[in-house]
């Protein structure tokens, strides 16, 4: 089956890096064009762009500020005049000791949320609001495993953030699907990314190697086709579905 994305501008947050940068390039070798997302890694993020091609762009957004995801979207269509597919993929997973003090773990939870869930909110809030004007479009978050089976004693807010990504999304296919506007969310477990090189650095991979039914751990490259599929349209009655990728460490 080949997927021909031509003609499509899709919006990639956290693009410069894991598993982000996976999904441009899986989505630069359908055709589409990207409007890739980053905050501080500029110069990869330039490469990256430029090695996507069909026109693909650098957009910088600090989405700890939430409200930034109004100028992003609008910058994206100011640069392209359409958008039809949206990829909430940015996030941070911070470890916070819930015997810490409790300014500390307040500041690491205002900002998971307001990265991991506010962010991709407002960007969804402003995608919503152009697809219903245009014609609709398809919305896929990345979301975690822990928004189904929970998380570690230290990752509270991560938890939490993801959770809130599931019920958004299921909200928006529940009660946008009239608008043409489908919403899916894909799940990931671990994943061999530069978050999860820090874990294995704090906790060590042995922990997370015993729960996976695969004898190797999940890479990018593994996740990024579940969202080319997506973003085609071939799936478009999946829509308020949640597809896991944790190598069958969670099963629902």
């Amino acid at each position: 089956m080949d997927i021909d994305l031509s003609g499509k501008t899709i919006l990639v947050t956290g693009a410069s890096g894991g598993i982000g940068e996976a999904i441009v390039k899986a989505l630069a070798t359908c055709k589409a064009t990207i409007a890739v997302h980053f905050n501080k890694n500029d110069a990869h993020a330039t490469d990256l762009a430029r090695a996507a091609g069909h026109d693909s762009r650098l957009f910088r957004a600090d989405l700890s500020k939430p409200e930034s995801g109004v100028v992003l979207l609008r910058n994206v269509l100011d640069a392209y005049g359409r958008l039809d597919v949206l990829v909430n993929n940015a996030g941070v997973y911070l470890n916070s000791p819930n015997d810490g003090k409790i300014d500390e773990w307040l500041a690491k939870w205002n900002r998971t949320i307001a990265i991991n869930l506010t962010a991709a909110a407002v960007l969804c809030r402003e995608a919503v609001n152009y697809f219903k004007q245009h014609g609709g479009g398809r919305i896929i978050n990345i979301a975690s495993r822990a928004a189904f089976r929970g998380d570690y004693e230290d990752y509270f807010a991560y938890a939490a953030s993801k959770g809130g990504m599931v019920a958004l999304s299921r909200t928006i296919a529940r009660t946008y699907g009239k608008h043409n506007v489908k919403s899916f969310v894909v799940a990931p477990g671990f994943v061999r990314t530069p978050i999860v090189d820090e874990y294995i650095k704090q906790h060590g991979g042995e922990s997370i190697m015993k729960e996976l039914s695969l004898n190797e751990l999940t890479e990018p490259k593994d996740v990024a086709p579940t969202v080319v599929f997506l973003a085609s349209g071939l799936m478009d009655h999946a829509t308020g579905c949640a597809i896991d990728i944790n190598a069958a460490s969670y099963v629902r």
